[in-house]
Formats: C-alpha cells, sequence, structure tokens
C-alpha cells in the first residue's frame, strides 16, 4: 500500500500513475480543508479532521512494514521509518532511519531561529527536476518492494 500525506503533495497525479502501471493500492491522506474539487472514481482519499497532526495520526495508525509513505513532514517520516515502512519526499529524497536523528535536529533549529525572527530563504520552488527524482526513487523503492513478495 501507498499513503500519501497529500495536504501539500505535489506528486499525486504521479503517484497515481506509478501505482495504476504497477496495480499497487494507493491511499490519499488530507484534512477536510484540503480536499480537492473532484476526486477521480479511481483514486481512493481518507479525510481526516482539520486540527494539527490529523493526517499524520491516520497514517501512522494504519501504515505497516513494507508500506510506502510520500510525505514532506520529517517527523511523520521518522515515525514511519520505525514501522518499517519506506518513506520518500515528494522531491525524491528517500529517507533512512540512520538520518532521521540529524533531519529532526536540524529541523529544531530552524524552528528555534524562526522564533527568534531569523528566517531564511525557504525551500526553492518544486519543479521538473524535483518531479524526475521523485519517480526514479518511487519506482526504486517499488522494485525493493517487489523483491519482498
Amino acid at each position: 500500500m501507498i499513503f500519501v500525506d497529500a495536504d501539500a503533495c505535489p506528486v499525486k497525479n504521479e503517484v497515481t500513475s506509478i501505482a495504476s502501471e504497477r496495480n499497487e493500492k494507493v491511499l490519499f491522506v488530507a484534512s477536510h480543508n484540503h480536499r480537492p474539487g473532484l476526486i477521480p472514481e479511481d483514486e481512493q482519499w481518507t479525510f481526516v479532521d482539520p486540527v494539527a497532526e490529523a493526517s499524520d495520526m491516520y497514517i501512522l495508525n494504519h501504515i505497516k512494514s513494507g508500506d510506502i509513505l510520500i510525505t514532506q513532514d520529517i517527523g511523520l517520516a521518522s515515525l514511519a521509518l520505525q514501522k518499517g515502512a519506506f518513506v520518500l519526499s515528494p522531491n525524491g529524497k528517500i529517507y533512512r532511519e540512520d538520518q532521521m536523528d540529524m533531519a529532526l535536529q536540524f529541523r529544531y533549529w530552524a524552528r528555534k531561529e524562526r522564533e527568534r525572527g531569523n528566517f531564511g530563504k525557504g525551500p526553492k520552488a518544486f519543479g521538473n527536476a524535483d518531479r524526475h527524482h521523485f519517480l526514479s526513487s518511487l519506482r526504486k523503492i517499488l522494485s525493493k518492494y517487489d523483491d519482498l513478495d
């Protein structure tokens, strides 16, 4: 199963396309506030309350070892990795458990800096190179996923 933290995910179409090619099930999880206008019949969506972390909690309560998660949320990624899931970001970064301590530390430092009023430039705009890297990474994970069957 592929879980997508869908509130702000820029690669929903790519996930649907690859999953369809490979006959994989996908579940998009989003808050009611991020409900898309028209949901295609071939997509499965679950909507949760529009409170902080509701999507994350739903995903963590349903994901299991061997599942795939697509998220931009480092905290959610860290917890899903501990459950044995494969995790990647929409820009194609494949998360590994041995990287999580440092990633969480950087997130903490960045939050502290923002609290002090120091705002960086923010992330670069999502582009075609990110989209292609994502597609490559998802295919790589799915090939490993096939080996588990």
